[in-house]
């Protein structure tokens, strides 16, 4: 399993947030490509990083900064937030992101999924977002009536390899992960998931690897320092 220390973005800022709220919001660094050094320095294998501002408003706001980031690194790097269009997965691709992860226009548009699969392969990842075992779009502020589980079998007969799964109501809470939606998403999905929410200690690590995760996506509890790096790799 592959853990990946998360880098959020807002303002040009590291960021976390709590369930998602941006108004729930704690300023970590002002510095990204930083803060991305350092998880490689600690022994990070591939980063994940979220355009909070892209994800809210559909366009890439924070192209600079992940420039920046991507020069900073040798460690690969997924990458989620406002990517809509075929155009802005291009340009991300080319600046060196090794998987751009797609969420609202996934929901949105399935022929664009579809074309991007078809493009760009195993490089598309799908983000879905859940809320009450519901999918959650732009940013997590509007909640859809699709299954989650069933959204994820979905793409994955249309050739996704990689979910990355995140339960809203866990995420930044540091109570630990929802494990019984793990379970119910690798189980049915058919698809590698990578983990995200609630992620507060080397147990929680441990537990989403037996839920059977491919991956897991550690944020808050990097930065608070409740989880070390090092320890958990």
């Amino acid at each position: 399993m592959i853990i990946y220390p998360a880098v959020d973005i807002l303002d040009k800022k590291c960021v976390r947030l709590q369930k998602g709220e941006f108004s729930r919001v704690s300023v970590y660094s002002d510095d990204p490509a930083a803060v991305a050094r350092r998880w490689q320095d600690e022994g990070g294998e591939f980063l994940h990083i979220v355009d909070l501002d892209g994800a809210k408003t559909g366009a890439p706001v924070n192209r600079g900064v992940i420039s920046g980031i991507l020069k900073s690194v040798t460690i690969p790097v997924q990458l989620g937030g406002g990517i809509r269009d075929i155009q802005t997965v291009s340009m991300y691709i080319d600046m060196g992101v090794s998987r751009v992860i797609i969420g609202t226009k996934a929901l949105a548009s399935p022929d664009f999924l579809a074309g991007a699969v078809d493009k760009f392969a195993d490089k598309i990842a799908v983000g879905i977002d859940a809320k009450g075992g519901l999918v959650a779009t732009s940013g997590w502020v509007d909640v859809s009536e699709r299954n989650a589980v069933e959204f994820a079998k979905t793409v994955h007969n249309m050739g996704i390899k990689t979910i990355i799964y995140t339960d809203i109501d866990t995420d930044g809470m540091l109570n630990g992960p929802n494990l019984k939606g793990l379970r119910e998403m690798v189980n049915c999905s058919g698809a590698d998931i990578i983990a995200s929410g609630g992620i507060s200690s080397a147990k929680d690590v441990e537990n989403v690897r037996a839920a059977g995760a491919k991956g897991v996506i550690v944020g808050r509890a990097l930065y608070t320092g409740d989880i070390k790096l090092k320890e958990i790799l």
